[in-house]
């Protein structure tokens, strides 16, 4: 698979609740995205970055695509809430949302508006 989909698990444990580690990267940019039932998002890829998905909660179908393989499939995979979807350069990437969701897009660089064209390529895969 082009995407690597992860269920990351409790850490820790105690009478106040869970602890779940969901990423130990440095992270230059974090998104809180909510989409509606329906909804199409991504479409598009990143040159150079490497984009981290969480999902906090509904369920969405995620479409892949290596941009270096243009003759090359389109993956799906179906992602549920608490999962990681790591999405690495080159791979162009949309999602599909089946229930409302809430997402956190977390990337290695910035997402500087006025650089928007340098590091997300649209591209139109669903």
């Amino acid at each position: 698979m082009l995407e690597t989909v992860t269920q990351p698990g409790v850490a820790f444990t105690d009478e106040r609740g869970d602890i779940t580690n969901v990423l130990d990267k440095r992270i230059n940019h974090v998104a809180v995205i909510t989409s509606k039932t329906g909804a199409v998002r991504g479409n598009h890829y990143h040159p150079e970055d490497v984009q981290y998905c969480y999902l906090v909660s509904g369920r969405f179908e995620s479409y892949a695509k290596d941009m270096n393989d243009p003759d090359g499939p389109v993956e799906k995979q179906v992602v549920k809430a608490g999962s990681l979807v790591l999405s690495p350069p080159m791979v162009a990437h949309a999602q599909v949302f089946l229930e409302d969701s809430v997402f956190l897009a977390l990337t290695l660089d910035s997402r500087e508006t006025n650089r928007f064209e340098d590091h997300t390529i649209r591209i139109k895969i669903v």
